[in-house]
């Protein structure tokens, strides 16, 4: 029930979700990516089966009425309320301490990873949920609200917008936490200009980028010589290092053979990467 992401590559979404076995794809390749495991979509079936669970989010599911959003929330809220009041079991927590074992530091990131995510036509970025700076004791907790984030009202109308089941399943990651100096994202043909790659960064963990909860400073680059076409700083970050990412992007790139969005950190000018999908905009 549980891979490292070194057992796990792209086509590995149905146990893995999106998000993570695109890091597991990465991690292989070569990409440094921080260490990590996922709790594989057997895990959270078997809880949903071992619970009893089904019968009851199917029928709060079929009731939900998706023009009527204060029903939404109210769903939104018994659905999550059946998960996280189950304690998860015992088999699965042993796993989990496992695999904990192996990995370094004493803060985590917790981040869900859906079987409908990261996908070429849909992108789900923030319809789930991430946690941050997780301290172990409170990993168990925090995993199932990765699971319970699934019914998110925001993660229940991008599937009916996407027609994309409610049935979908759930991994999720716990990964060494990165304290980062700058962070961001990158998208390694910009939407609007294709002959650029965009990268915003700013200092700090790169939730706040992603979330648009800061302006950062936003980079373009020419595509062919990683050279700085424009840009419009709000925090000062080592132009050497904007080259550095977006080198790094125009690897992934090949390697995925299309287009980007990713997100990374840097740590005493080591870059790392966060996460990478399919720019579903182009």
């Amino acid at each position: 029930m549980i891979k490292l992401f070194s057992q796990i590559t792209k086509e590995d979404i149905e146990i893995a979700g999106g998000k993570a076995a695109n890091l597991g794809e990465l991690t292989k390749a070569g990409f440094n990516v921080p260490s990590g495991f996922v709790i594989t979509t057997k895990a959270y079936k078997t809880f949903i089966e071992l619970k009893e669970l089904e019968a009851d989010i199917s029928e709060q599911i079929k009731q939900i009425d998706i023009d009527d959003h204060e029903k939404v929330e109210i769903f939104s809220k018994e659905l999550k309320k059946i998960i996280t009041d189950e304690e998860i079991f015992e088999e699965l927590i042993e796993e989990i301490n496992q695999a904990l074992n192996k990995l370094k530091g004493n803060k985590f990131a917790v981040r869900s990873s859906a079987t409908a995510e990261d996908m070429i036509t849909a992108s789900f970025a923030g319809q789930q949920d991430t946690y941050l700076n997780v301290e172990k004791k409170d990993i168990i907790k925090q995993i199932q609200n990765c699971w319970a984030s699934l019914f998110n009202p925001r993660a229940i109308y991008y599937r009916h917008e996407k027609k994309i089941p409610h049935d979908v399943s759930m991994a999720v990651m716990v990964q060494e936490m990165v304290d980062a100096d700058s962070a961001g994202v990158m998208f390694t043909v910009d939407p609007v200009r294709k002959k650029y790659i965009l990268v915003e960064a700013a200092h700090g963990l790169g939730e706040q980028v992603v979330s648009g909860s800061i302006t950062p400073s936003s980079y373009m680059l020419d595509k062919e010589t990683l050279e700085i076409a424009e840009k419009s700083i709000n925090f000062e970050i080592d132009e050497d290092i904007i080259k550095e990412i977006a080198k790094t992007g125009k690897k992934i790139e090949s390697h995925y053979k299309k287009p980007q969005d990713i997100e990374f950190a840097v740590k005493e000018k080591k870059i790392y990467i966060l996460q990478s999908r399919p720019i579903t905009t182009l």
